[in-house]
C-alpha cells in the first residue's frame, strides 16, 4: 500500500512504463516504446539506430527489473515499481540515471536528424508523445529540458532531467 505523498506521486509514474496498461511492466513494455519510437521517426528496426534503440530498451528493462521486480516473474507490479524506486532510487537518482541511459542516448539519436548528437525541441516533444505524456505538455516539457537554450535537448541534459522526474516527486 502506498502509504505517503512522495510515493503516491511516484505511482502516478508507473503509468508512463506501463505502455500498454495492462497493470504491470515487463520487457514489452520497454521493446513497445522502442518500436513506437522508431515508427514515429521512420527508422528501420535493423538500422544502427534502430539496433541501439532496441539494446537501450532492453539494458533499461534489465536494469528496472534488477531494481523492483522483487519476486522475479519478470513483471513489476506497481507495489513492486513504487518500493523500487522510493527505497532503491530517492536517494540515489543517478544509479535510475545510468540504468534509462542507453535507451535515452539511443532515443535523442534517432531523434536527431541533423547528426550533431541532440534533438530539436520539436523531435523531443515528439519523443515524449510516443512516451506517453499528453500532447498539451509534451512541447513545454521539452523546452524545459533545453536547459542551455539552444533550441536542442542533448543526453546530458536529457538523462538527470529523467532521472529526476522519476524519484524526486516535485
Amino acid at each position: 500500500m502506498v502509504s505517503s505523498e512522495y510515493e503516491r506521486r511516484i505511482a502516478a509514474r508507473f503509468a508512463t512504463f506501463d505502455q500498454d496498461g495492462n497493470g504491470y511492466i515487463d520487457r514489452e513494455d520497454f521493446s513497445g516504446a522502442a518500436k513506437a519510437l522508431l515508427a514515429e521517426f521512420g527508422t528501420a528496426a535493423r538500422s544502427d539506430k534502430g539496433q541501439a534503440l532496441y539494446v537501450g530498451a532492453e539494458a533499461f528493462w534489465q536494469g528496472m527489473a534488477g531494481i523492483a521486480d522483487r519476486d522475479g516473474d519478470q513483471r513489476i507490479t506497481r507495489e513492486e515499481f513504487v518500493n523500487g524506486a522510493v527505497k532503491r532510487l530517492r536517494d540515489n537518482p543517478d544509479r535510475f540515471a545510468e540504468i534509462a541511459r542507453p535507451f535515452l542516448h539511443a532515443a535523442i539519436a534517432v531523434a536527431d536528424t541533423d547528426g550533431d548528437g541532440a534533438a530539436t525541441v520539436a523531435a523531443t516533444a515528439r519523443v515524449l508523445k510516443v512516451l506517453g505524456v499528453p500532447e498539451n505538455i509534451a512541447h513545454s516539457a521539452a523546452a524545459a529540458l533545453d536547459t542551455d537554450g539552444d533550441g536542442k535537448v542533448s543526453e546530458v541534459e536529457i538523462v538527470p532531467a529523467f532521472a529526476r522526474y522519476f524519484t524526486v516527486p516535485d
